[in-house]
């Protein structure tokens, strides 16, 4: 018996939380303004003031002090924090507008993991001008990519920035710093039905202009704020029992115009329904009438000088929440090789988008178990289809330490005489082994396409992962066949294995030329054919970051490169890139200024072989914004390819601009433009938000497409949106 419990707690134990706090009842209601100081409503609350950086200097107390306060009322959870700064003149705030980033700018975030089962959790955040910061956690906050800063690139990720809930938040600077008041509803919320309840929890503040990042509960320097395990725990909060009800109904007008050798214009209004219904304090039904996403930001686009299909993460409101839950496959950092669940299958048939009738998405716990459910149908397109029916089942059970299992079903059915079904079934699950190692394990197997043998019609995926504070170590193997065909998910290639290894060292030099940290790594990525053993790719990074305090960064590399090209394909129109093996290597240098200054610089420069000849890349990111209100940032892709077959060069050019009248207004725009289609595009919102993702939206889309075509084709459209949160049971 003895042996057992020393191996059970070896596999399922995880660190002892150390911190404590307890969370008071309010007697007084805050005003939320910012104004911690003089607000009586904080006076007698326990205080939260111990904080340890994680960098610059790991393990060391904070240079300024910070005062963090809970409590709570009959509806509502408040947090408040008091940031001290001996020179408040130097506060940085590089963005206004909701979820930016707030690594470079100053800044407070916390975790709650309100089911304390070190998986699940709900971030917030603001910096020092208010804006709304959210997300969601799954999976113990340990993505499947490799890299470690990646945040959402699709249904796929643990870290889902683009969730959007209904609370607030105000801040105030003043001559002791700057300080913020957050006002959450528990409706916001999900948890247990227990009445008293103790959560787990962590508080992260970052100072700017000296890198510093600080924790509550320490964290060490390969972990972030989103490692449940390592989150201390307030207690003490008696939860109440509560109906939930909101309905967000919109009205929409729109003018589309396309100009070419045929032309047309169509005007016309149109009204849907999302409706939250919360079941339990732990249960949400969401469900959804003439779905509409018009408000969305366009996609920005891509360059391929590949064979293999482009990744286009989800963007629209009603998928992006919970979906981790719905995660199942398997990522890379360049965005997902398998994805059971794609979301934006939904919506398109046949390469045209087919409006969504509606649907409705079951998404909690049931018996210990979480449960996901959902149900989407598109209307009919003339001609082209009579709509599709799309259907996903979600079980997985979740233990301490990072471990869970889980099975999900997906069902995709065609409607009318010629319509089809898919199936995909897949299974999944992740063991942690003390506090450093990670097993995960994936597999899959769906209807074939049609015309095809029901053989090969499988994929798997074996992980193994140690990360300590001075290296991570990860090796995976999978397979896909060569049939494999989710009908609602997203595969980059068919018919292979694959090896991936990965190991990376972290070293923190004292007084070194000025140095942070040093990261030399070592990356491997093959792919072989399934039949034959032949090899498609290869790709070996041999690479060291070189971090300095003052946020200058440079990354020195050697990339060699394997491409096995069984079919000639068209790397670009008018050039055949014909079968044959191909190795290369190139140099590899990534630089970047400090990037909380008001003008920043990323510059990534690669040289070297590709395919049959050579190849300059330079990708440029420049950033300036001026004063909290206006922010800009201009992103440049080159490449100059020189081949046998032909040279050619690729130029994408994007620019975002924001600027924000407060935190909840403000003006973004998307300018695009992209050689290789000789195609740019515009996206113009106006944002008006006022409670999570609802408030009044004005959008102008327009997109030229010359394509060789002396007519160019144009396509414009102009969308007025409006949409109000009501809270049936407030």
């Amino acid at each position: 018996m003895k042996r057992f419990n020393i191996f059970f707690l070896l596999v399922f134990g995880n660190l002892v939380a150390q911190n404590t706090s307890l969370v008071n009842e309010a007697k007084v209601l805050p005003t939320i303004d910012g104004d911690v100081i003089n607000d009586k409503a904080w006076e007698g609350i326990s205080t939260i003031n111990t904080f340890t950086q994680k960098s610059p200097d790991e393990g060391n107390p904070s240079t300024e002090q910070t005062i963090v306060k809970i409590m709570y009322s009959k509806k509502t959870f408040y947090v408040s924090v008091i940031c001290y700064d001996s020179d408040p003149s130097k506060i940085v705030i590089t963005d206004t507008r909701r979820d930016a980033p707030l690594d470079n700018t100053d800044s407070f975030k916390f975790i709650f993991d309100t089911y304390k089962d070190q998986q699940n959790g709900f971030v917030f955040g603001t910096n020092a001008g208010g804006i709304e910061y959210d997300a969601q956690v799954s999976g113990g906050g340990e993505g499947m990519s490799i890299s470690s800063t990646r945040q959402s690139v699709g249904i796929g990720a643990n870290f889902n920035i683009n969730w959007d809930a209904a609370w607030e938040v105000k801040t105030k600077i003043g001559e002791y710093g700057w300080s913020a008041e957050f006002a959450i509803p528990f409706k916001t919320l999900r948890f247990t039905n227990e009445k008293y309840q103790s959560w787990g929890a962590n508080f992260q503040r970052t100072i700017a202009r000296r890198n510093e990042h600080v924790f509550w509960s320490p964290i060490p320097r390969q972990f972030s704020l989103n490692r449940l395990a390592l989150a201390g725990t307030i207690t003490g909060i008696n939860v109440p029992s509560s109906r939930n009800l909101k309905v967000m109904p919109y009205v929409l007008g729109n003018k589309n115009e396309v100009k070419g050798e045929e032309s047309l214009s169509i005007s016309n209004n149109d009204f849907g329904l999302d409706t939250k219904v919360g079941l339990t304090s732990s249960l949400t039904l969401d469900l959804t009438y003439n779905t509409d996403f018009a408000q969305v930001e366009a996609d920005e686009q891509q360059i391929n000088l590949d064979r293999f299909s482009l990744f286009f993460p989800e963007k629209r409101g009603f998928f992006l929440e919970n979906a981790g839950l719905f995660s199942a496959g398997e990522n890379t950092y360049y965005g997902p090789d398998i994805e059971m669940f794609f979301s934006r299958r939904i919506g398109i048939v046949n390469g045209k988008q087919a409006p969504i009738l509606g649907g409705g998405r079951l998404t909690g716990n049931i018996g210990g178990m979480k449960v996901g459910a959902l149900n989407m149908r598109t209307k009919k397109i003339k001609d082209v289809s009579e709509g599709d029916n799309y259907s996903i089942l979600r079980l997985k059970k979740e233990l301490p330490n990072r471990t869970h299992f889980g099975a999900m079903m997906t069902n995709r059915q065609g409607l009318g005489d010629n319509g089809y079904t898919n199936n995909a079934y897949s299974f999944d699950g992740a063991l942690g082994i003390g506090e450093t190692i990670q097993l995960t394990a994936f597999a899959a197997i769906t209807d074939p396409a049609p015309d095809f043998d029901n053989k090969e019609t499988y994929s798997y995926v074996l992980e193994a992962n140690r990360n300590t504070q001075a290296f991570t170590n990860q090796i995976r193997y999978s397979e896909v066949g060569e049939n494999f065909n989710p009908g609602m998910g997203f595969v980059k290639r068919l018919g292979y294995r694959k090896l991936l290894f990965r190991i990376l060292n972290r070293t923190r030099p004292k007084d070194l030329f000025g140095l942070l940290e040093i990261r030399p790594h070592i990356t491997y990525w093959g792919y072989w054919k399934l039949n034959g053993g032949f090899q498609q790719t290869g790709f070996l990074h041999i690479d060291s970051h070189w971090e300095f305090r003052n946020g200058f960064r440079i990354d020195t590399g050697i990339n060699f490169t394997k491409e096995g090209v069984e079919e000639e394909f068209p790397i670009i129109t008018n050039i055949m890139m014909p079968k044959g093996t191909y190795n290369n290597k190139e140099l590899h240098i990534r630089t970047n200024t400090n990037l909380t200054k008001p003008l920043s610089l990323i510059v990534v420069n690669k040289v070297g072989g590709f395919f049959s000849g050579k190849r300059k890349n330079t990708d440029t990111t420049l950033r300036f914004r001026f004063g909290d209100r206006f922010t800009s940032e201009i992103i440049s892709k080159y490449n100059d390819v020189i081949l046998p077959q032909g040279n050619f060069n690729t130029h994408l050019v994007r620019s975002r601009i924001t600027y924000a009248i407060t935190a909840k207004m403000y003006i973004q725009s998307l300018l695009q433009y992209n050689n290789q289609s000789d195609q740019y595009s515009m996206n113009w919102r106006f944002i008006w938000q006022q409670s999570a993702a609802t408030g009044l939206y004005i959008v102008y889309n327009q997109t030229q497409d010359y394509d060789g075509i002396p007519i160019a084709n144009s396509t414009k459209s102009f969308v007025i949106k409006y949409s109000y949160l009501f809270d049936a049971m407030n």
